[in-house]
């Protein structure tokens, strides 16, 4: 997990589930576990592979298992919801989609590793043979649980960000600011002092997130280099990083390119909440494995960053968002978002939705839907027209 001085820190408060109403069902969004080393170009955010570690795995499996307990648990948990199958999961009742793009089978594997706890082996998934053999599934039970590998190439919905220009643009816009230009300056001398921790990197702040995650994985993973950095130089990398990646993941305006990595999420999260909200559909739970970038947008659009503004960043590995459906006394459900950044935070904490810590789901649907791009031809025309260039014309679909 990531050192305890890279965690958001803050208060944990639960939303009051009396004001909320019973639980319908919820949408989920969660970061891949711990991995090796990952280099993505500054410029364009193209990606090269990584690989999961050990370590990930138990990351996303406790994941998994603090939602089975918050959400599968009809005994113990007052977010349990209701017709949701505990035991023998149903597949119904789930949808499960993993981004698959240029960072190798990280997260599709962290998705199997979280639903192992989620819906952990049991010996009800068993089957009488014409002989009367009772035959339990392999290892104990181990349910197989259907995840879709969203494919880039194919379907650019969880990874909207990579190869198209008019992002490359709004990146560059951004590192040609004062505010960034002011910001590399300040981080100068600190980079300086780095230097020697980091071998032949380069300590232009442009490549930021890639120093910061060079020394995030070598802290965690090798005793050496931790032993040797001083110990404030990974929450300075931390900070710094979370400023870089914020400028790149956010925009001034809603439906702005900076905003993309959720934008282009919004509509499969607006199709779950309705489903679940349809008493006569058994969907009960969506879950979308990501990386980190989509959550930076998510806080900026749904303005949960004015209200903490620390959550502004790079979650910890394993963290997740649930977007909750609850019944309502006026009849239209309404949503609840919650965030717990990674294994570090023992509970969930509330975020607050365009200032309010409940909205109705038509409210949450009528503020975001200006920002929603609904198909990789409408992300592909808006880039084209905003370019004036045909790049991105291979990828519609």
């Amino acid at each position: 997990m990531l050192a305890a001085d890279h965690v958001l820190r803050s208060s944990i408060a639960m939303v009051n589930t009396n004001s909320a109403g019973k639980l319908l069902g919820v949408v989920l969004l969660a970061r891949h576990g711990d991995r090796l080393e990952f280099f993505q170009d500054p410029l364009t955010y193209t990606p090269a592979a990584t690989t999961l570690t050990p370590l990930g795995t138990v990351q996303e499996h406790q994941l998994g298992s603090f939602l089975r307990a918050t959400y599968l648990d009809p005994h113990n948990s007052a977010t349990f919801i209701s017709g949701l199958n505990t035991d023998l999961v149903d597949i119904d009742q789930l949808i499960v989609r993993a981004d698959a793009a240029g960072e190798g089978n990280i997260i599709l594997e962290s998705a199997g590793a979280l639903l192992q706890g989620l819906y952990p082996p049991t010996t009800e998934f068993q089957t009488t043979l014409a002989n009367g053999t009772t035959v339990i599934g392999a290892f104990g039970g181990y349910q197989f649980v259907p995840i879709e590998s969203v494919e880039p190439n194919l379907d650019i919905s969880l990874n909207s960000f990579t190869s198209c220009p008019n992002f490359d643009l709004h990146t560059s816009a951004f590192y040609a600011s004062p505010e960034f230009q002011a910001k590399a300056q300040e981080a100068a001398p600190f980079l300086q002092k780095l230097q020697p921790f980091i071998g032949n990197r380069s300590i232009d702040f442009i490549n930021m997130f890639n120093i910061f995650d060079f020394v995030n994985v070598q802290r965690i993973h090798n005793k050496t280099f931790f032993d040797a950095l001083p110990p404030t130089f990974g929450a300075q990398a931390y900070a710094l990083a979370n400023f870089h990646e914020n400028g790149v993941f956010t925009d001034s305006t809603i439906n702005g390119i900076g905003n993309v990595a959720i934008r282009t999420i919004l509509p499969s999260i607006f199709t779950s909440l309705t489903r679940i909200a349809n008493s006569s559909d058994p969907l009960k739970l969506a879950l979308n494995e990501i990386s980190y970038k989509p959550f930076i947008s998510l806080f900026n659009v749904t303005e949960a960053t004015v209200k903490d503004p620390e959550i502004a960043g790079i979650v910890d590995y394993a963290s997740v968002v649930a977007l909750e459906l609850h019944e309502s006394p006026a009849g239209t459900p309404s949503v609840v978002m919650k965030f717990k950044n990674g294994t570090n935070d023992r509970d969930f904490r509330p975020l607050s939705l365009f200032g309010s810590s409940i909205v109705s789901l038509d409210e949450f649907i009528d503020r975001l839907s200006p920002a929603a791009i609904n198909t990789t031809s409408e992300w592909s025309r808006e880039f084209v027209i905003l370019k004036k260039a045909n790049t991105c014309n291979s990828l519609i679909v």
